[in-house]
């Protein structure tokens, strides 16, 4: 059961305070702006119409399989650039996640010697 006392209450923190009431007509006044900015909006709209269609800058719109831009395509640029780095690490790509658990664990090895090391 609600405590009307608790909903009535200010505490006071060491950074201010905190009211229920408050936040209730902060957040009943936020819903408020939204709602009357919202019915500003267009009536105009169609269901099932040339709205509903995504806009291409005019272009027609045509099958989704020609649409997709394919990751190869969209990095190729950075790809190319950086194909000797790619090439070298593709060599020691294994796919086998226990080599990479134990790459992290030399290299976590590494970084501890040389923390501990310094100090």
């Amino acid at each position: 059961m609600i405590s009307w006392d608790l909903l009535i209450k200010t505490f006071t923190t060491g950074s201010g305070f905190w009211n229920p009431l408050v936040w209730l007509l902060i957040i009943a006044i936020a819903y408020l702006i939204v709602y009357v900015i919202r019915s500003q909006g267009q009536t105009r709209y169609k269901k099932g119409t040339e709205q509903t269609k995504p806009f291409l800058s005019g272009n027609p719109e045509v099958e989704k399989e020609k649409m997709h831009v394919k990751a190869s395509n969209l990095y190729w640029g950075f790809m190319e650039s950086l194909k000797g780095v790619y090439s070298s690490l593709n060599k020691m790509h294994t796919g086998n996640v226990s080599d990479y658990v134990m790459w992290f664990i030399v290299i976590m090895g590494v970084f501890l010697v040389v923390i501990v090391g310094v100090f």
